[in-house]
């Protein structure tokens, strides 16, 4: 195996310098979408869906397309992998003949066997714990508009409605690595895991930030300069949203609740969203509002992303172009 081999697998698989080197590359790839071409042959990517996706799917195939290589997409009912193949004899075949496997698909735990057996980069695309490279758009979006990659150590990032899903859990290990204060607000029963949230307490002390946990959405938001939500309501879950919805209805983002963050806070949502539900008409589709920034910002930053894993892991500084 190479023994300088990286992944992305979770936020914090990237410290703080490694967190900005991506972030600047990412806003290098908006000024020139073909800065760099690390899959020219063209080169495959492996990008498996157990889950139904638009935007990850769309900029995961034209980011590889970009790249200069071939995105090999992989539904996971037509393949033996979603037949019951052992993740791990897929990873030893597809590591033969693809330069990354990216994967969105449901328990980390596939994820990581697949790393663990793969020689070629593997990116979580989102699991039930993660989804790193939805943060990393956000925090992109957030540099877009906001004075740039260096200016985003010290802002303060709320995140409210069910905060024991995965975008929770990635604002806060992301925002740790990024040095922010950050602010998850959810009700009781749908707060972050006291493990992870401990280990974001830590690594945002090393890197100058703060974590906050907290059921009062008022106090998440105040004076904040980015305020997220997502659906209350999970892929396959649907048809529970009038039950399940009933706790998050205090954290539901409306513009009495914008006014308590800063008068120029942004808005961002990962999309899909349900108007009148987790965010208001008023709200996602007002002044303050970034989301189409951030959902395009999805294709910027994962072609950040996948140039610096293959750069590191191939040892090519070359593809990098002096970016980092």
């Amino acid at each position: 195996m190479n023994s300088g081999l990286r992944h992305m697998l979770r936020d914090d698989d990237l410290d703080h310098e490694e967190q900005l080197e991506v972030l600047r590359l990412g806003m290098a790839f908006r000024a020139n979408p073909y800065l760099s071409r690390p899959f020219l042959g063209p080169q495959a990517v492996a990008i498996i869906f157990d889950k139904p996706s638009t935007r990850t799917r769309t900029s995961f195939c034209v980011g590889v397309a970009q790249l200069g290589g071939y995105p090999m997409v992989i539904d996971s009912p037509g393949s033996q992998l979603g037949r019951g193949e052992p993740v791990a004899d897929t990873a030893n075949v597809l590591t033969r003949m693809t330069s990354a496997i990216v994967w969105r698909t449901f328990g980390q735990d596939r994820v990581e066997t697949m790393a663990a057996h793969a020689t070629v980069p593997v990116i979580n695309a989102l699991t039930d714990s993660f989804h790193p490279c939805q943060v990393l758009a956000d925090f992109l979006t957030l540099a877009q508009h906001r004075g740039g990659v260096d200016a985003l150590a010290g802002m303060t990032i709320a995140y409210l409605g069910d905060a024991a899903n995965n975008m929770a859990n990635s604002y806060l290990l992301g925002g740790a690595v990024a040095g922010m204060n950050v602010r998850i607000a959810g009700p009781h029963g749908f707060l972050p895991d006291p493990s992870l949230v401990e280990q974001a307490r830590t690594l945002a002390a090393e890197n100058g930030g703060s974590i906050l946990v907290t059921t009062d959405p008022v106090q998440a938001v105040e004076d904040a300069d980015c305020v997220f939500t997502d659906t209350w309501v999970s892929m396959g879950e649907e048809d529970q949203y009038a039950v399940r919805s009933h706790p998050f209805l205090p954290y539901q983002v409306n513009a009495r609740l914008m006014a308590h963050a800063r008068p120029d806070a942004l808005f961002q949502h990962c999309l899909p969203a349900y108007r009148g539900r987790e965010v208001t008409a008023e709200v996602i589709d007002g002044p303050q509002s970034v989301v189409w920034d951030e959902a395009e910002n999805r294709l910027h930053a994962q072609k950040a992303l996948m140039t610096w894993l293959v750069a590191r892991s191939r040892g090519d500084e070359s593809l990098l172009q002096g970016v980092c």
